[in-house]
């Protein structure tokens, strides 16, 4: 080993140091900042620390590519995370967001399933899916696939959902349809035969909802409990059932969060009709084909970032996404720093040096919307629309209406801009932790450099 490569890993066995011993996702970068390899681990230090080891066999566990990135790596980022299941959940979206080029693996549109409950039909139907309708009740995504279809299986035999296709409307004419064999192993109470109301069937739906939104432990108890006295009293088969469905149960906890854990590549929407229906809202001329979303993270004003994605003709353009760390603002600002994150994007394009997008989108209410046009009134610069996209209420604000526009959330304008304002939310969040953790690795060096400084004298 040089005495190059040695001081290379001197230093990354210092910053390992300072990595929690915990669920989290882990990012190798080389000399020019580029991610190499995007990680998880339940144990961020251990598995950081086993590619830096002397004894290290990499090119025998995990092949000679993995050893060429190792040689690469000068610096480590890291999110820690709450839970496994979030670490796999946010490895799998860095990666596919940074395409790192050792990453073999999800690099790909493959995406994890959602349980779909279609509470806009009379009878809503169950499915596991990886292409789920927005509008309908959606629990995941499940990174646990196969453990997920087991569990579905046994929640049919205790809510009796049905899981078939058919459009099955509240009328007479349901009473003369033939259940299929679900209705006879008592799988399903048959709404397409009419052998069960609407209002009791959306009861056993409501319980069913009930019960994926909630923990669980007091099911899974009871259920131990019958396994243990089945097995007591030497009824095996059942006990060896009760058994397979409870580790179907349990592993319905494998699951993100629907909001947060967002999957871009499974809500798509057709960009054209989303684009037309923007410019008709926001009364436009013609259909927009250029929107830029903005948005700002900081945690109570520390490392605060901003970012600009662009969306062209309704896909995400990366090579027009734009990083900012936020320079003339100190403390927590956010119209400071949206002001600021406006006048260095278009400072150029007020030149005449870039073209203008035909929107531009801000992430926040009507003060962000305000900080955002002041910021253009001091250029001296007018875009053709800025509006402000506002989270819960979905609430449109733009500087013509007084009041705000609330369109239904299947609207496909309203849709396109959620998945602006997403894209930008993540991107914004992914640079506020790289920098987070940019800063305590920093006063960690500089904590050892004082150490050395003090044995020295």
């Amino acid at each position: 080993m040089s005495t190059q490569d040695a001081a290379r890993i001197t230093v990354i066995r210092e910053k390992i140091k300072d990595l929690p011993k915990g669920p989290g996702v882990y990012l190798f970068k080389d000399s020019a900042g580029r991610v190499l390899y995007v990680g998880k681990a339940i144990d961020l230090r251990s598995r950081v620390s086993s590619y830096f080891q002397e004894s290290a066999d990499l090119a025998g566990t995990r092949g000679p590519h993995i050893v060429q990135m190792a040689e690469q790596v000068v610096d480590i980022d890291w999110i820690e995370c709450e839970t496994e299941v979030d670490a796999l959940l946010q490895e799998n979206r860095l990666i596919k967001d940074i395409q790192p080029a050792y990453n073999e693996r999800l690099r790909d549109d493959k995406t994890f399933p959602y349980i779909e409950i279609r509470t806009q039909d009379d009878f809503p139907a169950v499915y596991v899916t990886r292409s789920p309708d927005p509008d309908s009740k959606l629990f995941g995504p499940f990174v646990n696939v196969s453990g997920l279809r087991a569990a579905v299986n046994a929640l049919q035999k205790v809510f009796r959902f049905r899981t078939c296709k058919l459009d099955i409307r509240d009328d007479e004419d349901r009473q003369f349809f033939r259940p299929c064999i679900l209705f006879n192993i008592g799988r399903c109470t048959a709404p397409c035969g009419g052998r069960i109301s609407r209002e009791e069937y959306r009861k056993n739906i409501q319980r069913l909802i009930k019960f994926l939104g909630s923990k669980r432990s007091v099911v899974l108890r009871q259920m131990q409990q019958e396994m243990a006295e089945a097995s007591t009293e030497m009824r095996f088969e059942d006990a060896a059932r009760l058994r397979d469905q409870i580790k179907a149960l349990e592993s319905l906890s494998m699951v993100g969060d629907v909001d947060l854990d967002f999957q871009p590549e499974i809500f798509r929407i057709d960009p054209g009709k989303g684009l037309e229906r923007l410019g008709q809202v926001l009364g436009l001329a013609e259909a927009p084909r250029i929107v830029e979303g903005i948005d700002i993270a900081n945690l109570q004003g520390q490392e605060s970032v901003g970012s600009l994605v662009c969306f062209i003709d309704g896909k995400p353009f990366k090579n027009g996404y734009r990083r900012y760390k936020i320079r003339s603002v100190e403390g927590q600002d956010d119209y400071a720093m949206i002001r600021e994150v406006i006048q260095r994007r278009y400072r150029d394009a007020a030149r005449g040096e870039e073209l203008y997008p035909d929107v531009i989108l801000i992430d926040g209410g009507l003060g962000q919307l305000h900080a955002a046009l002041e910021a253009f009134g001091e250029m001296e610069v007018k875009p053709a629309a800025v509006i402000s996209l506002a989270k819960r209420e979905e609430e449109i604000y733009t500087r013509a209406a007084s009041a705000p526009l609330r369109l239904p959330r299947s609207d496909d304008a309203l849709r396109l801009l959620q998945n602006v304002r997403d894209e930008a939310h993540r991107f914004a969040q992914h640079y506020h932790h790289i920098l987070r953790r940019k800063r305590v690795f920093g006063e960690h060096d500089r904590a050892i450099g004082r150490r050395r400084r003090r044995r020295v004298q």
